[in-house]
């Protein structure tokens, strides 16, 4: 497998000075690279919704009992899925794509099943497209921190508290779960073989905030700064790399405007 510099951005150099004088004067390999990358955000979660009234009351718990990974979608999750499909189908033919990846999260699963139905359901996609579950797409494990709201991370575990504000998001790492990092690695894994069997085509991929964000940290090589600056990713969003000049090159960030034309 080519290495993620060759996979990405087409400048690979090999780092074994003895074949230099070999490989120096054959013509560079052609990059593969998917025609179009398209990254999504699963619809609302009822986590989600849970999440975000538990913040607004300074609420040390939410009435969530089930795994992360088998948290669903809300009804108005499901109506962004849906949003989602018509997106997609209103795609032009060269940019549709017909390769779906998707997180193995209940809620990311919901989110590709719906998007494809709606899109198969306007004659867009096949009605047979299959979803490619990976789970390099999950969402960032956070240990001992999952399913606490911030007034409860703070009155709980008060020490990892301030040593998440002196580290920062990208590197710190709650016991027992992933720093940023820790999923910007297993993201560049994926794009590999991304890159490698979706060569040529335009290709979807359904995920979460965490993995959304370290696609683009990644393919677009920002600093720490320029991360952090991004803010969350939204639900149903759609953020796009086309390839360009033997990289994928960005196209659109953190779009929803799909998503208010459904609602009007």
């Amino acid at each position: 497998m080519a290495e993620l510099g060759t996979t990405l951005n087409g400048q690979h150099q090999s780092t074994q000075s003895q074949h230099h004088h070999i490989t120096a004067h054959r013509p560079a390999a052609a990059t593969r690279l998917p025609s179009l990358l398209i990254a999504t955000r699963h619809g609302e979660s009822t986590a989600n919704v849970e999440f975000q009234l538990a913040e607004a009351a300074g609420a040390l718990s939410v009435p969530i009992s089930c795994r992360d990974a088998d948290i669903p979608l809300s009804l108005h999750g499901r109506q962004q899925a849906q949003a989602l499909g018509h997106w997609w189908a209103a795609l032009p033919g060269a940019d549709r794509p017909r390769s779906v990846w998707c997180s193995p999260y209940v809620r990311t699963a919901e989110t590709a099943g719906i998007a494809l139905a709606q899109a198969a359901g306007l004659g867009a996609v096949p009605v047979s497209l299959t979803v490619r579950y990976d789970e390099r797409l999950r969402d960032r494990e956070l240990g001992v921190l999952e399913m606490l709201p911030k007034a409860a991370i703070e009155a709980k575990h008060p020490e990892e508290a301030a040593r998440r504000r002196k580290m920062g998001e990208l590197y710190y790492r709650p016991p027992g779960g992933e720093s940023w990092a820790d999923v910007a690695l297993r993201v560049r894994s994926l794009l590999r073989d991304v890159c490698e069997e979706e060569a040529g085509r335009p290709v979807l991929l359904v995920a979460h905030d965490c993995t959304v964000l370290m696609l683009r940290y990644a393919l677009d090589r920002l600093t720490e700064e320029q991360l952090i600056a991004l803010g969350p990713v939204h639900n149903c969003s759609t953020s796009l790399w086309r390839a360009q000049d033997g990289r994928l090159r960005p196209d659109g960030w953190n779009g929803v405007d799909h998503l208010a034309a459904e609602a009007n």
